[in-house]
């Protein structure tokens, strides 16, 4: 299952730098993507993950975040900002699970469902009032080709913050 994901990964070039307090690794794969990470170096705790695919065309391509925050507001044309009050979803890997949070929802903890979809592969955020629908992925699960169980997932709201885990304790059990 995995172990197509493992070769992958031995046989890319690897780069490593500790700077700043983190270690940071860049992977180069043969098809031109290329893979960046960032550890605390306190607690070994993944900070970034970002990705670089070619573009359509074989140019660069940009980087695409699947853990950690970009952390700039987009700027959609000249003058014109995206707004600081739109929901932002983020990913923050611990050692125990897979977390999400998803800042400026102001709405109460019943008005939200998390559910897995048919297929075990995506997890699907939708508020009962209509105002909120997020379906994502594990990319982690899918390149082991594991499937999601709705038994791992568990929320909370705090602070206007939506707060969504996968425990990976049960997950690798398995």
């Amino acid at each position: 299952m995995a172990s197509a994901w493992l070769e992958k990964l031995k046989s890319s070039h690897k780069t490593c730098i500790i700077q700043d307090g983190r270690r940071k690794i860049h992977f180069t794969f043969s098809d031109g993507t290329e893979l960046a990470e960032e550890y605390n170096l306190s607690d070994n705790e993944l900070i970034i993950r970002k990705w670089k695919r070619k573009g359509t065309l074989g140019g660069e391509g940009k980087w695409d975040f699947e853990v950690g925050d970009q952390s700039l507001r987009q700027q959609l044309a000249e003058g014109l900002m995206e707004s600081s009050s739109n929901p932002v979803f983020t990913r923050k890997d611990k050692k125990s699970d897979f977390e999400w949070r998803i800042r400026n929802l102001p709405y109460p903890i019943e008005t939200y469902s998390v559910t897995v979809d048919d297929d075990n592969k995506h997890i699907i955020v939708r508020t009962s009032n209509k105002k909120y629908y997020k379906k994502f992925s594990i990319p982690d699960m899918d390149r082991a080709q594991l499937p999601i169980s709705q038994k791992w997932v568990q929320y909370a709201h705090a602070n206007n913050t939506l707060i969504i885990s996968v425990s990976l304790v049960i997950v690798w059990s398995c």
